[in-house]
């Protein structure tokens, strides 16, 4: 249910309650819909070095050359 620019300004707070829990708020103008309250999107964590540890398993030979075969295949 849209909410119009005077209804919105009356009963912001109340608007940023509904948000807050999670609703999407549509402002309109003249019946058209110009808005819309959404929560903030909160950032995430973040990286946490190391949190993979004993997880990934790099064979020694990783970085050796590629096999003539497909080194061809490249080229062609």
């Amino acid at each position: 249910m849209p909410f119009n620019v005077h209804q919105a300004k009356t009963h912001l707070s109340k608007l940023l309650d509904r948000v807050m829990q999670g609703e999407e708020i549509i402002i309109a103008r003249a019946g058209k819909p110009v808005a819309r309250l959404v929560p903030v999107a909160t950032r995430s964590a973040g990286r946490v070095p190391g949190s993979a540890r004993g997880q990934v398993h790099v064979p020694p030979d990783f970085d050796a050359p590629l096999p003539e075969e497909i080194l061809r295949g490249f080229e062609e």
